[in-house]
C-alpha cells in the first residue's frame, strides 16, 4: 500500500494564493473612488453584457474581478442576503460592512477547505446616509478585508494602478476630475481607452431610494471631454 503524499500546510496555503493571485491578476482592473457627492466605480470592460459592477441593495454596490462565473455567483448571493435581511428586519439594516463580513466568510472557506480558490477580488461600495458613512470594502481571495479609505483599485496591475491614481487624487474632487484621473490611471502613460471598453457606474444621491445609475458611452464620453 502507497503512503499518501504529504503536502505541508504552509506550502499548500502557498500554492492556493498563487493560483488565485495568478487568476486576478489575467482580469483587467476596477476603480472605485468617492468623489464628492458620492462614489464611482470605473472598469475596463470591453463587453457589452458581462457586467462586473452591479446594484446590490439601495445604497450597495458590487465590482468583482477575476473569473466571471465566480463573482456574479456571488453577486447574486449578496442579492438575497441583502433583500432577506431587509425583509426580516428593516431595510436600514442592511449594511455593507455586514455584507462585506458575509461574503468574507464565504470565500475564506473556499480558500482554505474549497477543492479550489476562488480567483476573485471583490468590492462593496455604500452610499452614506443619515446614520452612515460613505465606505469601501475590498475582499481579497483568501476573505481578508480591507477598509479603503479615498478609493480601491482590483485586479490586473492593482499596485501600479494604485500608485498611478494615487499620484493625481490627493483630495475628494467632484465626479468628472474623479473619472478622469480613474481612466488615466486604468490606461496608463501608453495607451488610451475608448469610452465604449468602460463601464462606469455611480452611487449618488438624488432624492430617490435608489442610488445606483449605470452610465451610457455617450454620458462618459461627455465627462472625459
Amino acid at each position: 500500500m502507497s503512503m499518501p503524499f504529504y503536502v505541508s500546510p504552509e506550502q499548500l496555503i502557498k500554492d492556493r494564493a498563487e493560483f488565485a493571485q495568478k487568476g486576478i491578476a489575467r482580469g483587467r482592473s476596477i476603480i472605485a473612488a468617492i468623489y464628492d457627492p458620492g462614489v464611482v466605480l470605473v472598469a475596463e470592460n470591453p463587453s457589452a453584457s458581462l457586467n462586473k459592477i452591479s446594484e446590490v441593495y439601495d445604497r450597495i454596490a458590487f465590482a468583482g474581478v477575476g473569473k466571471y462565473n465566480e463573482f456574479d455567483r456571488l453577486r447574486e448571493a449578496g442579492i438575497r442576503w441583502a433583500d432577506g435581511t431587509g425583509y426580516t428586519y428593516a431595510r436600514e439594516d442592511v449594511d455593507a460592512r455586514a455584507l462585506a463580513n458575509y461574503y468574507a466568510q464565504h470565500v475564506g472557506d473556499m480558500f482554505t477547505e474549497g477543492q479550489k480558490p476562488l480567483e476573485i477580488e471583490i468590492l462593496v461600495a455604500q452610499l452614506a446616509n443619515k446614520v452612515r458613512p460613505t465606505k469601501l470594502y475590498r475582499i481579497a481571495y483568501e476573505g481578508t478585508i480591507s477598509d479603503e479609505q479615498m478609493f480601491a483599485v482590483l485586479g490586473g496591475e492593482a499596485e501600479t494602478i494604485k500608485e498611478r491614481f494615487a499620484a493625481s487624487e490627493t483630495k475628494i474632487l467632484n465626479l468628472k476630475d474623479t473619472l478622469k484621473n480613474a481612466v488615466n490611471a486604468l490606461a496608463g502613460p501608453d495607451r488610451t481607452i475608448p469610452a465604449g471598453d468602460l463601464e462606469v457606474a455611480l452611487l449618488e444621491d438624488r432624492g430617490q431610494r435608489r442610488t445606483f445609475v449605470r452610465l451610457s458611452d455617450d454620458e462618459v464620453t461627455a465627462l472625459l471631454g
